[in-house]
């Protein structure tokens, strides 16, 4: 048994001496934390070019197996802006299909990973590879958001990012200065709202002024209903192509998406181990992870991996076990069942700021300008 200790998930041992008490926490914390991911999962859908339901797909089954057969007490799974650009560029070049069998290779691959104990060597991975990295993709999702922002008029935005800077330019003159100034609202709403409240995100409120600004105002504003059909109701069983000609295609986005998923999760493993004091175990954890993205695969979701900022949101709340993880999983799944239909109000600008404010949070540029000052000229480079 203490062979296989290193893969046991956590689930299993915290449930052991579960109280009353700790499920009370750990169900506040799960509802809290599903009302903060609501909006989230929404919004990473529709960057990634996917459908908005299927970031909810992710959150609710990645989400829950990444918490029921994970190596941290606390990691909250799901879709993350880590992502975005990743999945944009593989839907682009290979279809939804490819995208499905790249995530399932991508778990197998994890699992690999667990099992191999690979997950103590993601430790020596420099920090400043990290970094870079985290600080490019942030670049990456906020450039992506700049035609729902302004509400440009572009049929469709290149993948790469310089294309994506000059196709900005040319449709710059058809600009909307209603959803301009309602992207700008629902931004002011995420910078000052935690002045008044940290229990209740920033990003739902906005949602919820700036969509009812919109529908009795009658504003001229993009909404989620006008550029995509939302389906309300459980994510349904998929078979992906399995093709050897398109699995042999998938291998490198396959590798780069387990690589990703590794990194992110076991650095917000380690995150929130300083705050509860634990010891997470990185292989159950790489297991965990590999079993959500077949599963999130299966059931028409994208890529997930663990969130750090829902994570801590967890932690700050009373979340101490992974069925605080699950419960936010089950709460998602009832918004997605009873819920769904009223995301189609959403303004795309609204969804694009909140966006935007994540790429801010995620980019780190604070510490990379701090680097940049203090750290020897390779670590720069």
């Amino acid at each position: 048994m203490d062979a296989l200790k290193y893969i046991t998930p956590k689930f299993f041992t915290t449930i052991r001496n579960y109280s009353k008490g700790q499920f009370i926490k750990d169900l506040i914390a799960g509802v809290i934390v599903a009302i903060i991911a609501l909006p989230l999962s929404i919004a990473l859908a529709i960057a990634s070019g996917v459908n908005p339901e299927q970031g909810l797909y992710t959150a609710v089954v990645a989400g829950f197996f990444i918490s029921f057969l994970g190596g941290s007490r606390v990691q909250i799974g799901g879709p993350t802006a880590a992502f975005v650009v990743i999945i944009y560029g593989i839907i682009a070049q290979y279809g939804m299909a490819g995208l499905t069998l790249a995530t399932l290779m991508a778990g197998l691959m994890l699992i690999a990973m667990g099992i191999l104990r690979f997950g103590d060597l993601i430790k020596f991975i420099p920090k400043t590879i990290t970094l870079g990295f985290t600080l490019g993709i942030a670049v990456g999702i906020v450039a992506g958001q700049v035609k729902d922002f302004l509400g440009l008029e572009m049929k469709s935005v290149p993948a790469e990012f310089l294309e994506k800077l000059l196709a900005y330019g040319k449709h710059l003159s058809s600009i909307s200065w209603p959803t301009l100034a309602i992207g700008i609202l629902a931004l002011v709403i995420q910078i000052f709202w935690p002045r008044l409240s940290q229990k209740i995100p920033g990003s739902l409120v906005a949602i919820l002024v700036t969509t009812a600004i919109v529908a009795f105002g009658h504003l001229p504003v993009k909404t989620i209903g006008d550029l995509y059909t939302i389906k309300a109701g459980l994510p349904s069983f998929t078979v992906p192509d399995l093709s050897f000609s398109l699995i042999r295609q998938m291998m490198s986005p396959a590798f780069t998406i387990a690589i990703l998923a590794a990194i992110e999760s076991l650095l917000s493993c380690v995150v929130s181990d300083g705050m509860i004091g634990g010891n997470h175990r990185s292989n159950a954890e790489l297991i965990g992870q590999g079993v959500g993205n077949i599963m999130s695969a299966l059931f028409g979701g994208i890529p997930a991996t663990g969130a750090i900022a829902r994570t801590a949101a967890n932690v700050k709340n009373g979340g101490r076990t992974p069925v605080a993880g699950m419960v936010h999983a089950l709460t998602l799944l009832l918004i997605l069942l009873f819920l769904m239909p009223y995301a189609s109000l959403i303004p795309m600008t609204c969804l694009a700021s909140i966006l935007m404010i994540v790429g801010y949070n995620m980019s780190g540029w604070r510490t990379v300008v701090r680097m940049i000052q203090r750290a020897p000229k390779s670590d720069v480079a």
